[in-house]
Protein backbone atom coordinates (compact mmCIF):
# COMPACT_ATOMS: atom_id res chain seq x y z
CA UNK A 1 0.00 0.00 0.00
CA UNK A 2 1.71 3.17 -1.23
CA UNK A 3 -0.69 5.80 0.09
CA UNK A 4 -3.82 6.34 2.15
CA UNK A 5 -7.31 6.68 0.73
CA UNK A 6 -10.40 4.59 0.12
CA UNK A 7 -10.14 0.81 -0.07
CA UNK A 8 -11.61 -0.92 -3.10
CA UNK A 9 -14.98 -2.46 -2.31
CA UNK A 10 -15.81 -6.07 -3.09
CA UNK A 11 -19.46 -7.12 -2.84
CA UNK A 12 -20.21 -10.06 -0.54
CA UNK A 13 -16.54 -10.57 0.33
CA UNK A 14 -14.93 -10.88 3.77
CA UNK A 15 -11.33 -9.81 4.09
CA UNK A 16 -8.52 -10.06 6.61
CA UNK A 17 -5.54 -7.73 6.52
CA UNK A 18 -2.16 -8.17 8.22
CA UNK A 19 0.83 -5.82 7.99
CA UNK A 20 4.03 -7.56 6.89
CA UNK A 21 6.38 -4.58 6.47
CA UNK A 22 6.23 -0.90 7.37
CA UNK A 23 4.90 0.98 10.37
CA UNK A 24 1.25 0.15 9.87
CA UNK A 25 -2.12 1.41 8.75
CA UNK A 26 -5.18 2.93 10.39
CA UNK A 27 -8.48 1.72 8.93
CA UNK A 28 -11.68 3.68 9.30
CA UNK A 29 -14.32 1.04 8.58
CA UNK A 30 -17.88 2.39 8.40
CA UNK A 31 -19.79 1.58 11.57
CA UNK A 32 -16.69 0.71 13.62
CA UNK A 33 -14.10 2.59 15.65
CA UNK A 34 -10.85 3.25 13.76
CA UNK A 35 -8.51 0.25 13.89
CA UNK A 36 -4.71 0.36 13.85
CA UNK A 37 -2.98 -2.60 12.21
CA UNK A 38 0.79 -3.03 12.68
CA UNK A 39 3.36 -5.80 12.37
CA UNK A 40 2.79 -6.54 16.05
CA UNK A 41 -1.02 -6.58 16.01
CA UNK A 42 -3.34 -9.43 15.18
CA UNK A 43 -4.69 -9.53 11.62
CA UNK A 44 -7.91 -7.52 11.24
CA UNK A 45 -11.03 -9.06 9.69
CA UNK A 46 -13.77 -6.90 8.18
CA UNK A 47 -16.36 -6.95 5.38
CA UNK A 48 -14.84 -5.83 2.07
CA UNK A 49 -18.17 -4.34 0.94
CA UNK A 50 -18.29 -1.71 3.71
CA UNK A 51 -16.77 1.71 2.93
CA UNK A 52 -13.24 1.78 4.35
CA UNK A 53 -10.67 4.58 4.44
CA UNK A 54 -6.98 3.96 5.09
CA UNK A 55 -4.27 6.22 6.52
CA UNK A 56 -0.66 5.05 6.62
CA UNK A 57 1.16 5.59 9.91
CA UNK A 58 4.58 6.42 8.42
CA UNK A 59 5.02 5.57 4.76
CA UNK A 60 4.16 2.59 2.57
CA UNK A 61 3.43 -0.88 3.88
CA UNK A 62 3.36 -4.38 2.50
CA UNK A 63 0.29 -6.25 3.64
CA UNK A 64 -1.27 -9.67 3.42
CA UNK A 65 -4.90 -9.70 2.28
CA UNK A 66 -7.05 -12.80 2.44
CA UNK A 67 -10.48 -12.48 0.84
CA UNK A 68 -13.27 -15.04 0.54
CA UNK A 69 -16.82 -14.97 -0.82
CA UNK A 70 -19.25 -14.54 2.07
CA UNK A 71 -21.75 -17.37 2.42
CA UNK A 72 -19.63 -19.75 0.31
CA UNK A 73 -16.18 -19.79 1.92
CA UNK A 74 -14.88 -18.67 5.33
CA UNK A 75 -11.34 -17.94 6.43
CA UNK A 76 -9.29 -17.23 9.53
CA UNK A 77 -5.78 -15.74 9.63
CA UNK A 78 -3.45 -16.14 12.60
CA UNK A 79 0.06 -14.69 13.09
CA UNK A 80 2.29 -17.24 14.85
CA UNK A 81 5.85 -16.61 16.03
CA UNK A 82 7.89 -19.73 16.72
CA UNK A 83 11.42 -20.41 17.91
CA UNK A 84 11.07 -24.06 18.93
CA UNK A 85 9.24 -27.09 17.58
CA UNK A 86 5.56 -26.16 17.35
CA UNK A 87 2.44 -28.12 16.46
CA UNK A 88 -0.19 -26.44 14.30
CA UNK A 89 -3.68 -27.93 14.54
CA UNK A 90 -6.37 -27.42 11.91
CA UNK A 91 -9.70 -28.95 11.01
CA UNK A 92 -10.02 -26.65 7.98
CA UNK A 93 -10.69 -27.83 4.45
CA UNK A 94 -7.48 -26.08 3.40
CA UNK A 95 -4.67 -24.66 5.52
CA UNK A 96 -1.92 -22.43 4.17
CA UNK A 97 1.26 -21.69 6.08
CA UNK A 98 3.02 -18.52 4.94
CA UNK A 99 6.55 -18.35 6.32
CA UNK A 100 7.01 -14.59 6.39
CA UNK A 101 10.52 -14.69 7.80
CA UNK A 102 12.79 -17.40 9.10
CA UNK A 103 12.87 -20.93 7.78
CA UNK A 104 10.83 -23.94 8.85
CA UNK A 105 10.62 -27.63 8.14
CA UNK A 106 7.20 -29.23 8.20
CA UNK A 107 7.80 -32.73 9.55
CA UNK A 108 6.22 -35.74 7.91
CA UNK A 109 6.94 -38.79 5.76
CA UNK A 110 8.48 -36.37 3.25
CA UNK A 111 9.56 -33.28 5.24
CA UNK A 112 9.10 -29.96 3.45
CA UNK A 113 11.35 -26.95 4.06
CA UNK A 114 10.01 -23.46 3.36
CA UNK A 115 11.81 -20.14 3.61
CA UNK A 116 10.93 -16.45 3.72
CA UNK A 117 7.70 -15.62 1.86
CA UNK A 118 7.14 -19.24 0.84
CA UNK A 119 3.66 -20.67 1.34
CA UNK A 120 2.76 -24.30 1.90
CA UNK A 121 -0.72 -25.56 0.98
CA UNK A 122 -2.03 -28.32 3.26
CA UNK A 123 -5.21 -30.27 2.61
CA UNK A 124 -7.66 -31.76 5.09
CA UNK A 125 -5.85 -35.12 5.33
CA UNK A 126 -3.91 -34.29 8.49
CA UNK A 127 -5.14 -32.52 11.59
CA UNK A 128 -1.73 -31.59 13.00
CA UNK A 129 1.59 -30.52 11.56
CA UNK A 130 4.88 -30.28 13.43
CA UNK A 131 6.88 -27.20 12.45
CA UNK A 132 10.62 -27.11 13.15
CA UNK A 133 12.18 -23.64 12.79
CA UNK A 134 15.83 -23.31 11.73
CA UNK A 135 15.75 -19.94 13.52
CA UNK A 136 12.91 -17.84 14.97
CA UNK A 137 10.17 -17.44 12.37
CA UNK A 138 6.99 -15.45 11.87
CA UNK A 139 4.25 -17.43 10.19
CA UNK A 140 0.72 -16.75 9.07
CA UNK A 141 -1.62 -19.71 9.34
CA UNK A 142 -4.59 -19.28 7.01
CA UNK A 143 -7.52 -21.65 7.42
CA UNK A 144 -10.14 -21.84 4.66
CA UNK A 145 -13.45 -23.72 4.85
CA UNK A 146 -16.39 -24.25 2.54
CA UNK A 147 -19.75 -23.27 4.01
CA UNK A 148 -21.71 -26.52 4.51
CA UNK A 149 -24.75 -25.32 2.52
CA UNK A 150 -22.54 -25.09 -0.59
CA UNK A 151 -21.29 -28.69 -0.57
Amino acid sequence: VESGGPFSGFAEVDRTLAVLEGEGIVLDIAGRPAATVTKASAPLSFPADVPTQAALIAGPIIDLNVMTRRGRITHAVERVMISTSTDIHSLADVTLILCFDGEITVAGAAPVRIGPRDTLLLGPDALKWCLEPARPATLFVIRIDRVAAND
